[in-house]
């Protein structure tokens, strides 16, 4: 699927199922609302898929990796090598993400979409580099125009074939030195707040480092010029590869009637994104969480969602996701589970 028939694919959630799923939540034998968001997540994931009895769906966190050229610019406590260490780590079971996975019953799909290393054949990474890591785009633009829309066209069709799989819920990860310094860009300028303001502290650097930063992204900022009203010209200038497979990802779950899990500052960032390509795609994201990075509030105030929780997160790789996939099936089962007054023969309220 290409990225016009994504974006021309992706239709409203179906309001009359919503409305549906609502009634019944309300004939549950509990108080009107009791469960609060767990109801609304329930009527919105059915809503999303127009199944009004659905069964638990098969989950995956989709782990996007690449690597940033501005990393030499020294915005990272860390060096770029650890991007494919990661990876390595991922594919052994032994990051947040997998063992969080493993708890709520999640797979774990790892990308090398630009990571500055050949891997060579290894068993369960998906290969679909664009290239080796993004250029420096406080002297160059980050990638093409064309690179970007590759990009998210990977996202994009990994969601179709996950759903053509069977999987019920789409989860966003990403593995990437570097890439808060691309989303707080990204950020400023789709959100019009200051680089200051939206600019966090990413693997741990100090307050120098942090300075410095925000000093690269501002000047970054100004020598690229992006484009606030065009998101691919953003995403090209100032992005990541991981980035962009993540908006992909997010507007091909859309297409496909698929809810996305966001996690959390990136996975915000590659939301915006695909909000700008195709607004309608808003009505198919789940926020996880709030992250601890200080741009994310104001990513999930442009797009209009509220998260599930606030747990002090940063780690990013789908940790959040994981979490709230969990919090998913508990609502599913809730929503399919639990007896109406009438099937459980319980008096209801007094008018």
């Amino acid at each position: 699927m290409t990225l016009p028939q994504a974006v021309e694919a992706i239709r409203p959630t179906d309001r009359a199922c919503l409305e549906r799923a609502r009634r019944r939540l309300d004939r549950l034998t509990k108080p009107v609302g009791s469960l609060g968001r767990l109801e609304d997540l329930a009527a919105c994931y059915v809503g999303i898929t127009g199944e009004e009895q659905p069964a638990i769906p098969r989950a995956a966190v989709f782990t996007f990796a690449a690597d940033h050229g501005v990393v030499d610019e020294g915005v990272s406590a860390y060096p770029r090598t650890v991007t494919a260490q990661m990876v390595l780590n991922f594919l052994r079971s032994g990051a947040g993400v997998n063992v969080l996975a493993s708890h709520v019953g999640a797979e774990v799909r790892v990308v090398d979409i630009g990571v500055a290393h050949e891997f060579g054949p290894l068993p369960g990474l998906l290969h679909r580099k664009v290239a080796h890591g993004t250029r420096n785009f406080l002297r160059e633009p980050a990638m093409t125009r064309e690179q970007a829309i590759y990009a998210i066209e990977i996202g994009v069709n990994l969601a179709v074939e996950a759903t053509s799989e069977g999987l019920g819920l789409l989860g966003t990860g990403d593995m990437g030195i570097g890439n808060t310094t691309a989303s707080a860009a990204i950020t400023a300028v789709m959100t019009g707040e200051s680089v200051v303001a939206v600019t966090g502290r990413g693997t741990g650097i100090d307050e120098a480092g942090w300075a410095h930063k925000v000093a690269v992204i501002e000047q970054a900022l100004s020598n690229r010029r992006p484009d606030a009203a065009d998101p691919l010209d953003i995403l090209a200038k100032v992005g990541g590869f991981e980035i962009a497979g993540l908006a992909g990802l997010i507007l091909g779950g859309a297409a496909c009637r698929r809810p996305v899990v966001l996690d959390g500052f990136i996975a915000g960032a590659a939301a915006m994104i695909a909000v700008g390509l195709q607004p309608l795609c808003c009505e198919y994201l789940i926020a996880s969480h709030l992250s601890v990075e200080r741009g994310h509030q104001a990513i999930l105030k442009k797009l209009g969602l509220r998260p599930l929780f606030d747990l002090d997160l940063r780690l990013g790789e789908g940790t959040g996701a994981c979490l709230a996939i969990s919090l998913i099936h508990g609502a599913i089962k809730i929503f399919t589970g639990m007896a109406t007054f009438d099937e459980a023969g319980v008096s209801e309220r007094l008018s």
